[in-house]
Parts: C-alpha cells; structure tokens; sequence
C-alpha cells in the first residue's frame, strides 16, 4: 500500500451520521423543499442541455444573477460545487504548504480540515466560555502567528453566535493576510458582513445555496469579494468544475426571493420557539442567529441526551465529544412538527 503524506496520517475525515429515523435534525439543511415552480421551471431548462458540450466555463449567467441579487458587480463573485469547494480553492490559493490558516474555536471544522488538506498550518485561538470572542485573544493569534488566512464565521457553526461587526473590522485592522467572513447562514442573522467589502480591503465573504434555497442537494456556494482576489480564484479552479444543471439551478432559485424570505421568517420564529421551551427544561441554550441552535444538558449526559432521543426516533447532532463542546448537543430547526416531536421528546427525557 502506497503511504499517504506523514501530514495526513493522523487526519480524520467529516462524519455526520445519516440514521433511517422518523425526525432528522442533525444537519442544518432547509426543512422545506424548493418551491414547486423552481422545480418546474428547472425540469424545463435542464431537458435543454445540450449535454454533449462543456458548461459555461465562467458560469457568466449565474455569477451575474448572484451579483445582481447582492448589488455587486458580477466580477466580484466567484461560484463552486458548494461553500466547502469555495473554501477549498481560497485556501489552495493565499495558503497551502509554508503558510498560517487562523481559526477560533469552537468553529466550523472544514475550515482547519481543508487547511491542513492543504499542506497549511493550522494556529487556533480559544473562545471564551459563552463562545463569544475576546479581542485580546484575536489580537495574541495575529502578533504569534502572522495568519496568511484567517477565519470568522457568522452566525458561528456550531454555536449560533453572530459575530459583531466591531470584532471583523478588528481582525481586518490588526491581519496582514485575507480574512474570511463564513456566512453560510447569514439570511437568519440581522447583520451581514457584505456591509465591510471594499475593493481594498483584503475581506471576502462567503455564501451557499443549502440552506435558505432549500438546496443541499445541489452543493452550490460562492463567494464575494475584491476583483483582484476572484481572479486570483480563476486561476487556481479546475476548468469547468460547476456542471451545466447546478449553473441553472442556482440561476434560477434566485427568481424566488419571496419563497426564500418567507421561509426565513418561519425558521426564525421556530427558533425561538425551541429556544424558549429548551430553557424552560434544565438545559443551557446558546443564543443562535442561525437555523440550529446548540445547547447543553445540566441533569444528564449530553451523549446520553443523544441516544435517548435517538430511541424516540429523533436525531440531533451530538457535538459532546468535540474538543471544547463538552456535553453539547445541537438541533437544526425543523418544520412545526418536528419541532414538536423534538420538545416533547426532551420533556420526556428530562422530566
């Protein structure tokens, strides 16, 4: 058996378990599908590919439908197979072997994964206790270490927490390398960080079409930012890598904006709801701006919690065994009734 490189050997892959169960709620996807005239309209396009020719190599339509939407200019946006493809190539392209990747934990754990893909070094800061971010600690990773790339997410996965917008023109006033502003659920937070692109401000802000558009089966992403940096990521994609069907999709679930909102308005409301009736149980909530929301047990196990679910049929995401998550559990928001399910499951449980 050929050896993998000595950096990869000890490197675990993502794992999110898929049960056969009657309530998923354990991987942060839209618990509603895609409108039906998206569906309809998509079946039309998709019968008139002519699939013996390559895609649009710029994919030019769907950039400009992405640009249109934000109110940027259509060079100002890079598309890919997911946000997880998008990270890959940012960090293919200003890291790679030789270079810093700055994270704050606990975070989404793709961002250090792909790094270390990539031959980087990972550097990581600590969070405090309510995984809110000290200003000290952000300003001690950047005098150590120096990041070629560093790393926010907001609202943050797993902890639902919004990044204030002080603390990402602080990491952009103290970085001297690309800082990455995550937004995969920005439509359930009040604020976004597209407000602080500048054509010379080394911030670029990324995006996906999983959640909000009903649209995890598709791995569609993207990313916003300065020029110079979307023709840095031009360089470094394969040629052709967004197929001709996802161009279409992702153009065309942008004509329903109006579904999208009223969808984010529900999820929303559902989160609060579970919020509310978590902390009327002995559980910690975390406050989320995100469609899921973490929380801890305070008279059980968080593993514990997990498996009695499971036993009523119910999945959530266990996150106990994460490195600064001990005991945490996290729930997706899903549709009424499997909000319900969920709650009455925890009543059982814990009372």
């Amino acid at each position: 058996m050929i050896p993998v490189r000595d950096d990869l050997r000890q490197l675990d892959g993502y794992h999110s378990p898929q049960v056969d169960v009657r309530v998923r709620l354990n991987t942060n996807e839209s618990p509603l599908p895609p409108p039906d005239a998206f569906r309809d309209a998509l079946a039309s396009e998709i019968s008139r590919i002519e699939w013996h020719r390559y895609p649009d190599r710029q994919a030019t339509e769907l950039r400009h439908a992405i640009a249109d939407w934000h109110g940027v200019s259509a060079d100002m946006v890079f598309a890919a197979n997911g946000s997880n493809e998008v990270l890959q190539t940012i960090l293919l392209t200003f890291a790679g072997a030789g270079r810093r990747v700055a994270t704050f934990e606990p975070t989404y754990q793709m961002h250090a994964q792909i790094a270390r893909v990539v031959g980087s070094e990972v550097v990581e800061g600590e969070r405090d206790a309510d995984f809110t971010l000290d200003p000290a600690e952000m300003r001690r990773v950047v005098e150590q270490h120096d990041p070629h790339v560093a790393f926010l997410t907001s609202p943050n996965n797993p902890t639902g927490l919004v990044e204030p917008a002080e603390r990402i023109t602080e990491l952009l006033e103290l970085a001297n390398g690309l800082v990455v502003a995550d937004e995969a659920y920005a439509q359930f937070a009040d604020w976004s960080a597209l407000s602080l692109l500048d054509e010379d401000r080394p911030l670029v802000v990324t995006r996906t079409f999983s959640k909000t558009w009903s649209m995890a089966g598709v791995r569609l992403g993207y990313v916003i930012g300065p020029t110079w940096f979307i023709r840095e990521l031009d360089k470094v994609v394969l040629p052709y890598h967004l197929d001709a069907a996802k161009q279409i999709a992702g153009r065309l679930a942008l004509r329903y904006v109006g579904d999208m909102d009223e969808r984010v308005r529900l999820i929303v409301s559902e989160r609060e709801r579970l919020s509310a009736a978590m902390s009327a149980l002995p559980i910690d909530v975390t406050p989320s701006g995100a469609n899921f929301v973490l929380f801890r047990p305070t008279t059980v196990g968080g593993r514990e919690l997990w498996q009695r679910l499971l036993d009523r049929s119910i999945l959530v995401r266990d996150c106990s065994g994460w490195p600064r998550l001990a005991d945490c559990l996290r729930v997706t928001v899903g549709t009424p009734d499997e909000n319900d399910a969920f709650i009455h499951g925890l009543q059982e449980v814990l009372t």
